[in-house]
């Protein structure tokens, strides 16, 4: 009897453990929770806290702004702070962001895109605490990361607390590009980190902290609630287009490798529906693809060549992802020949947004992409042995 009974233990066991390794291998994948949606993991450390948060219209819970999701839940949320694009999301690139109120909620907005780039400390006194959740693309030039930093550097100032709400890196699955150098820091490009850094904004606020790139080597108090069921090597759709020129997952997966052309004459799509998806100049030899910018009210008020028909190249198809250098050489080749000139007519941009000067001059001297791509290694290995001690997500 007892035999009996051990044998049938045994089995079950045997066949709870088979069951589990069938979920494992052929379940399907479980689904990815950002950090704003588990709420049970960061509403304790809002209790009884006056709360300050940089969010805009990526942050969410589900369907519904993290900012009402909060103020519903009894939080009590003192001001917002907008960056670039604004609280809501509408505003151009590099548009003026005002100070306003929230219709909805009442709260007031307070802007730290433009010449106020951090809170001041007597503002920062009214909040006992600091929520950051904004959706990230993954590029060292995309500047919500840059707005992260000066919100780290103002809360360890002022001894807050900075909440970071996690989401993944849509481009997280690469490494590309040349580490910035410290004489091209600017708002496009505020850390020695490669275009392509492969971290998320937790992962990179840890960073931050490690290699003490805050003003005066300051670290700021920082807790990331960690996205669930995630890793570096996982694609990732979002849901909610994280600025007006970025509409769907084909202009973020663009988005490196193309803006670039923003030293340059040439069109990518502002002004159309498919930004950062085309290539054009108005001139029939660079293409057959054609299109027209127009002015469109939110995310391309007075694009670059507006009205006039451009020819070039259609990328809405294109498959390949990461870093891809020849756009940028191939159109430098082309618009020489029949332009007669350089197509980088903004060379201080161009060196901005790629945190060198190196990789305009190597262009510039006829380097084909695997030349210069060779140039970085050293650094970007480098770069991956510290990128190593700050991974939430192997």
């Amino acid at each position: 009897m007892i035999r009996t009974i051990l044998l049938c233990v045994v089995w079950a066991l045997l066949s709870c453990t088979s069951t589990d390794k069938t979920d494992k291998n052929k379940g399907e994948p479980k689904e990815i929770i950002v950090g704003a949606a588990q709420t049970e993991d960061y509403l304790t450390l809002l209790k009884d806290k006056k709360v300050g948060v940089l969010v805009n219209q990526t942050s969410t819970i589900g369907s519904t702004y993290l900012v009402d999701s909060l103020v519903n839940l009894g939080v009590d949320i003192k001001m917002i702070f907008a960056p670039e694009h604004g609280f809501r999301g509408k505003a151009d690139a590099g548009a003026h962001v005002k100070d306003g109120v929230d219709e909805k909620t009442g709260i007031k907005i307070y802007s730290i895109y433009g010449k106020n780039k951090r809170p001041s400390p007597e503002l920062l006194k009214e909040v006992d605490v600091v929520i950051f959740d904004i959706q990230d693309v993954g590029c060292r030039f995309y500047t919500y990361i840059s707005s992260m930093h000066y919100m780290m550097e103002a809360c360890a100032e002022a001894n807050k607390k900075l909440i970071i709400l996690d989401r993944p890196n849509p481009n997280g699955m690469y490494i590309d590009g040349p580490v910035l150098k410290k004489e091209f820091t600017s708002f496009v490009g505020m850390h020695a980190i490669p275009i392509l850094h492969g971290l998320t904004v937790g992962e990179l606020a840890q960073m931050i902290n490690g290699e003490r790139w805050l003003r005066n080597k300051n670290i700021c108090d920082i807790e990331v609630i960690k996205v669930k069921n995630y890793n570096h090597e996982m694609t990732y759709s979002l849901p909610i287009k994280p600025s007006p020129n970025l509409p769907n997952d084909q202009s973020i997966k663009l988005y490196p490798s193309l803006c670039f052309f923003e030293a340059t004459p040439v069109s990518i799509g502002r002004g159309t529906d498919f930004p950062f998806q085309v290539i054009g100049y108005p001139n029939d030899s660079l293409g057959v693809f054609t299109f027209t910018p127009r002015s469109i009210e939110g995310a391309a008020s007075n694009p670059v060549l507006k009205g006039e028909l451009c020819y070039g190249e259609d990328l809405r198809t294109e498959e390949k992802g990461g870093l891809q250098l020849e756009y940028i050489v191939n159109w430098y080749n082309l618009y020489k020949k029949y332009e007669g000139k350089s197509v980088i007519t903004k060379k201080k941009w161009m060196d901005l947004l790629s945190g060198t000067d190196a990789l305009r001059l190597a262009i510039e001297e006829g380097q084909s992409e695997d030349q210069i791509k060779k140039s970085w290694e050293s650094e970007l290995q480098k770069y991956k042995q510290m990128r190593a001690k700050y991974l939430i997500y192997n």
